[in-house]
């Protein structure tokens, strides 16, 4: 089968499977290191279309008091009004306003991005992986990218001066997205 048939059989319904994805962001702490997190609670879906990729869309929400970066001291500090404010804020979104075909398999997403009240523009590229069928007879398909944004263009601003210079928490943060989803039923777009 060309890459091109592959493509078209890969057409329809996707929800994301939690339990095989990740996402997560990267900042610099202390001018000096990289602290790594990602969130717990994710969930999302999509409608991929192989033919005309304009008409793909991709919808993901993460549970904001999910994050995690192992250090349960800052997980504290970061679900605090200084960083996402689950209390006020409890979801992340992500909602697709364009998708189109950069190369064989990457995909330039464009959406809005919602953190603590305030939604801006995104675009990911995503590079395409599979299809793959898992031995329970579902397709599966990879995407996996990332972007480098500015937490302070949500409202993130939080941050404490070093004696040397610099700031604690870098205000550019990448986010990673190494997501899994698995085709869904046929249903209406």
């Amino acid at each position: 089968m060309s890459n091109a048939t592959a493509l078209q059989t890969l057409t329809g319904h996707y929800a994301l499977d939690p339990a095989h994805s990740r996402l997560g962001f990267v900042a610099r702490h202390a001018m000096v290191t990289k602290v790594r997190g990602s969130f717990r609670d994710v969930d999302g879906k999509g409608y991929f279309d192989a033919a005309d990729p304009s008409q793909s869309w991709l919808e993901v929400t993460i549970g904001a008091a999910s994050v995690d970066t192992g250090n349960e001291m800052r997980d504290g500090h970061l679900r605090t009004n200084d960083f996402f404010d689950p209390e006020n804020h409890p979801e992340i979104r992500f909602r697709s306003t364009d998708v189109e075909q950069v190369d064989g398999s990457t995909y330039r997403v464009t959406g809005d991005l919602a953190i603590k009240g305030v939604t801006k523009p995104v675009t990911v590229d995503l590079e395409l992986a599979g299809p793959a069928v898992d031995p329970w007879g579902n397709t599966r398909i990879g995407l996996e990218g990332s972007v480098t944004v500015n937490r302070r263009d949500w409202g993130i601003n939080w941050n404490a001066a070093l004696d040397a210079g610099g700031v604690l928490v870098s205000e550019k943060v990448v986010l990673e997205f190494d997501v899994a989803a698995v085709r869904q039923a046929d249903q209406a777009a």
